[in-house]
């Protein structure tokens, strides 16, 4: 009988003869996937890379409620609206 590797040498023939018109369509989109997945994988690694910075810190101030105190151009929230 038969061993594997007569068995894939019959395999790889039968595939080239049946499916010769449709090899290099099917090497092109191979190729294709290829392409996508890299891109994929490279801005995933990048996205990940960038995600490990920490995160900014804007300094404020607090003002606590019913000081009577509004900051520059703001308006009090019971002004009213002269438009």
């Amino acid at each position: 009988m038969f061993g594997l590797s007569e068995l894939a040498i019959i395999l790889i023939v039968v595939i080239a003869v049946i499916g010769a018109r449709k090899l290099p369509e099917l090497a092109r989109s191979a190729g294709k996937s290829a392409r996508i997945l890299k891109a994929e994988a490279r801005a995933a690694k990048d996205e990940e890379a960038g995600a490990g910075t920490a995160p900014r810190v804007v300094q404020g101030e607090i003002v606590p409620p019913g000081t009577g105190t509004t900051p520059p151009g703001a308006r009090a929230a019971d002004a009213p609206d002269h438009r």
